[in-house]
């Protein structure tokens, strides 16, 4: 069974990720450290929390994870885990990962803050991950910042609230979602399995 690393960097929400991900058929393992023995498949980096605490938790390993990104491993980050693979963040000091050039950014005061509930995905490109889900599907968010990617080629869904916001990324090996999938009901469920279906090729 393929092994995904689920890196703790200090933030919620692991087990309900943890055992989303094994719903799926995926062998998890979580950790606060990360080496070239782990012997992984994937990674996850999870996330509700803070961007400057996360990103000082993961500068041991920032290399790391950006060779592995180079070498095709298949990377998920969820919400807070996305906002880290671009290079700053409007909540605080500290570097992410830069796979991604851009920044985040917070939502607007126009609206209550954080966003927190069920809102729709407008697709903007077909892609493996999104195999068999609607345009317009709902799934669930909790967040106060989102990312603005500087090469838009990287954008998969928007959803509006507020404004029109990026709510998944993809490029090659490397996903991002804004949403938490793994409380996303049947939709968040076909997503996960997706990517497990690569993880697995």
């Amino acid at each position: 069974m393929p092994r995904i690393f689920i890196f703790d960097y200090g933030v919620g929400n692991l087990f309900s990720l943890k055992n989303a991900l094994e719903n799926v058929g995926l062998e998890t393992k979580i950790s606060k450290s990360i080496n070239q023995s782990n012997n992984l498949d994937a990674i996850a980096l999870p996330g509700v929390g803070n961007f400057s605490a996360a990103a000082k938790k993961l500068e041991p390993a920032k290399e790391l994870i950006n060779n592995l990104a180079l070498t095709g491993i298949p990377i998920i980050g969820i919400c807070l885990g996305m906002q880290l693979f671009f290079q700053r963040s409007d909540e605080g000091s500290g570097y992410g990962l830069g796979l991604f050039k851009g920044k985040n950014v917070r939502l607007s005061s126009s609206v209550k803050v954080p966003h927190m509930g069920w809102n729709t995905l407008k697709i903007i490109k077909e892609i493996e991950i999104l195999d068999n889900i609607n345009d317009q599907s709902f799934v669930y968010f909790v967040h106060s910042l989102y990312p603005v990617p500087i090469d838009k080629e990287i954008i998969v869904t928007q959803t509006e609230y507020g404004t029109e916001f990026t709510s998944m990324v993809a490029s090659k090996n490397i996903f991002g979602t804004q949403f938490h999938p793994e409380k996303s009901g049947e939709t968040g469920l076909k997503i996960l399995k997706n990517f497990a279906r690569i993880v697995k090729r």
